[in-house]
């Protein structure tokens, strides 16, 4: 029974120190730090995405979310990081 237990307990902790984003070491930080950078370049890139959409849309479908053509294309024109 103590071996069981002493398993049990060690079982979290093991898990603690070989996850690279509970370990605080540089490994760790680095990863965290790449995760995000990378979902900011995704949402960047999705808003980048949504602007071209805009300048690719027609006059009725703008008129249907209710935006004109003036405020698409000064929407679709602006740079990708903004």
């Amino acid at each position: 029974m103590d071996t069981i237990e002493t398993i049990r307990y060690a079982g979290p902790a093991f898990r603690a120190q070989t996850d690279p984003l509970t370990h605080r070491g540089f490994a760790g930080r680095l990863l965290i730090a790449l995760r995000s950078l990378a979902r900011q370049i995704d949402r960047m890139l999705q808003r980048w995405r949504g602007r071209l959409a805009l300048l690719e849309m027609t006059d009725e479908q703008l008129k249907d979310i209710g935006v004109s053509r003036c405020d698409a294309h000064r929407e679709g024109i602006r740079a990708f990081w903004e």
